[in-house]
């Protein structure tokens, strides 16, 4: 396997992390991703103009990527930034728009917002959804519906008979309730009742399935950036912070405890590669499980980490830490937890 990324892939990580770093510093983050519309929608047309949704998708498509490693550059550079753009449900509905056979070039040039309305109370499971398909209408509740308050058009996953059938819906006609994440970004409540929608895949639990797959690797290659921003600031903490003549980072107890940060995230970035690897594969499903199921706990690791060693500072607003370690520990609950992923990669195994 090459671990090397390709010249057209650096040259977006690059440019990406260039532009987040000028316009999402810590400080503007923190006003954007907790106000109302919660994200910076000057941002997001800067990452439009970028081309960062056109790597989001295949060439067939219109976009210049789509494949498990642009996945993992795109958000691995949003993570590093605490980006909370809703680059995370456009994704989505590109895997989903391309199942359907849909024109994507709306979705990629930013003219419409889309969302991915999945999520009923807490539960990802596929065969507990609810929401019911009659007559070309739907019925239902869905729940932390990502992107959802800004979204102009809704892409549902809704029971019709025995199947799971896939429909549009406009933001308009549907009843959304808005509100910010805890950890910063925007995401909504999506209440349906005999609210007229069109059909777009028939029988869907197999695309479905692929845009929550594209979902948790991109999830787990944000926590991936945001893991080694988190180290970064730590190591350079530890460094500076002095304590009696001394720094603390001197401090072998310290030392060991960051070396293990050190070795925990090389494992998550191993991982991270196999499935973007895997993608496209019959091992795709399983290998991002197992993918998201570590990043999972490498993430509530580093964060507790971070803060233990930063002492109470790491938990005030004002500083950068907290909120990296605030998005580290909800990235795991984002499309299954370390529990429903681990459940996941457990039945499959059973299963061969």
């Amino acid at each position: 396997m090459n671990f090397e990324q390709t010249d057209d892939r650096r040259m977006l990580s690059d440019s990406l992390s260039r532009l987040l770093a000028d316009a999402c510093d810590p400080k503007t983050r923190a006003a954007a991703a907790y106000t109302a519309p919660f994200h910076s929608p000057a941002l997001w047309t800067k990452l439009v103009e970028l081309g960062a949704l056109y790597a989001l998708a295949g060439p067939a498509q219109g976009g210049f990527g789509g494949g498990g490693f642009d996945i993992a550059t795109v958000f691995e550079a949003l993570g590093a930034a605490l980006c909370p753009e809703p680059v995370l449900p456009a994704l989505m509905a590109a895997r989903l728009l391309t199942h359907a056979g849909a024109d994507l070039e709306p979705l990629l040039s930013g003219a419409v917002t889309y969302a991915f309305a999945i999520c009923e109370l807490v539960s990802w499971d596929l065969a507990e959804i609810e929401t019911t398909a009659r007559n070309g209408t739907l019925t239902g509740h869905k729940s932390v519906v990502y992107g959802g308050q800004v979204a102009a058009a809704i892409l549902v996953v809704a029971r019709d008979g025995d199947r799971l059938s896939l429909y549009e819906v406009a933001a308009t006609e549907a009843q959304i309730i808005p509100y910010a994440m805890i950890d910063g970004g925007g995401a909504a409540e999506v209440v349906l009742d005999a609210t007229p929608a069109r059909l777009l895949i028939a029988d869907a639990a197999a695309a479905v399935q692929d845009a929550l797959d594209a979902g948790a690797l991109a999830l787990s290659a944000e926590a991936l950036g945001a893991m080694e921003a988190t180290l970064a600031m730590l190591v350079d903490y530890l460094k500076q912070r002095r304590q009696f003549g001394r720094p603390i980072g001197s401090n072998q107890a310290l030392q060991h405890r960051t070396v293990e940060l050190v070795t925990e995230i090389a494992q998550a970035r191993s991982i991270v590669i196999l499935a973007a690897s895997r993608m496209g594969t019959d091992q795709q499903s399983r290998t991002v499980s197992m993918c998201k199921h570590l990043c999972g706990r490498v993430a509530q690791h580093v964060a507790e980490e971070a803060i233990q060693m930063h002492g109470g500072i790491a938990m005030t607003w004002e500083a950068p830490v907290s909120h990296y370690a605030k998005r580290l520990v909800m990235i795991d609950a984002q499309l299954g937890d370390t529990d429903h992923h681990l459940k996941r990669v457990m039945a499959d195994l059973q299963a061969v």
